[in-house]
């Protein structure tokens, strides 16, 4: 039996969110804001600690900086469940990472420190500790500048250790999205893009003909649609999920794609038909988003069971039956 569910390879660092200040920034003004709330960010990192308190197995692997930043990440990572001890921390001229988000009412900013982010290389992954699970997942391709030349062949390596493999690529900041990924989707069994980003790698203006071009290149298309719920395509077969309504109870949406990915693949690896794994994924992605930030729901655990149990039922009917978050987590 393999010793974990999930295994991630992946960027860890914090949020930091600041609400309430102006859309328009002036330059030298002191502008105030109402509300902060410091929490554990970066995609890989939202997702490995989710994925963990919904009860999957997680090993998870990064690269931070000697400093109070990273291990506080990683505390916080820790703490979900998760196992991180092959993360690496490196002394050095880049510290870890940090993302300070500003919301607006429509939009918001996202302003990044890389650090050790950009570092993390092969050398860094120890490929027993991942091949070890069932399932390999990556967020954010375009981040890991020095793994990147090597992630076709990494996936590769765990394809052939018997393993299924996502991805999430998250944005390109650069706006590039360059032809290494698809040398990559061969090797990737479940893509889990937004709308935006699927005709971004699929180079479609309508998210139709992404979903038909990307499908010919992964088994299994998942394309989050916020407001909309998800769709998802397996090769002619084409899947709707409807979002949960949470009656104006949404606090923020910060983490809710990864949030998304985790109760996706917490069904997926059970074998869950891709209905279930669609609205669970459609749950824990509206659950994140009752909490600031993108864990702070799931480390209410009285908040998380109540949640779960109040609306599985009602909003996924003929799934399997749900008694509470954590027996259904753990039932196998």
């Amino acid at each position: 039996m393999a010793r974990f569910d999930v295994t991630v390879a992946g960027e860890l660092n914090l949020d930091l969110i600041l609400y309430g200040l102006p859309e328009e920034l002036p330059t030298e003004r002191e502008l105030l804001a109402d509300g902060l709330s410091v929490t554990l960010g970066s995609s890989s990192a939202i997702f490995a600690h989710n994925l963990a308190a919904l009860g999957s197995r997680v090993g998870f692997i990064s690269r931070i900086g000697d400093d109070p930043l990273g291990q506080i990440a990683l505390d916080r990572l820790a703490a979900s469940g998760a196992e991180v001890s092959k993360t690496r921390k490196i002394s050095g001229a880049a510290s870890t990472g940090l993302t300070v988000i500003l919301p607006h009412s429509h939009s918001r900013r996202i302003l990044t420190y890389p650090g050790t982010m950009f570092e993390m290389c092969f050398e860094d992954l120890d490929l027993n500790y991942l091949s070890g699970s069932r399932h390999f997942h990556l967020s954010s391709f375009f981040l890991h500048r020095a793994l990147r030349p090597r992630l076709a062949a990494l996936f590769k390596k765990l394809k052939e250790a018997g393993l299924t493999t996502s991805l999430d690529t998250n944005d390109d900041p650069e706006d590039q999205w360059s032809s290494d990924l698809l040398e990559l989707l061969p090797y990737v069994d479940v893509l889990l893009p937004n709308a935006r980003e699927a005709k971004k790698i699929a180079r479609a203006d309508q998210l139709d003909t992404a979903l038909k071009i990307l499908s010919g290149l992964v088994p299994l298309v998942v394309v989050k649609l916020g407001a909309q719920g998800a769709v998802a395509r397996r090769g002619k077969e084409v899947t709707h999920s409807a979002p949960l309504d949470l009656g104006g109870g949404a606090v923020d949406p910060i983490g809710a794609g990864d949030s998304f990915d985790a109760g996706f693949l917490h069904q997926f690896v059970r074998g869950s038909a891709l209905a279930t794994c669609l609205a669970y994924g459609n749950l824990a992605g509206a659950f994140s988003t009752t909490r600031p930030g993108g864990t702070e729901a799931f480390r209410d655990r009285q908040h998380f069971e109540q949640f779960f149990k109040q609306h599985w039922s009602h909003y996924a009917p003929g799934a399997p039956e749900l008694t509470s978050a954590s027996t259904q987590a753990n039932h196998d």
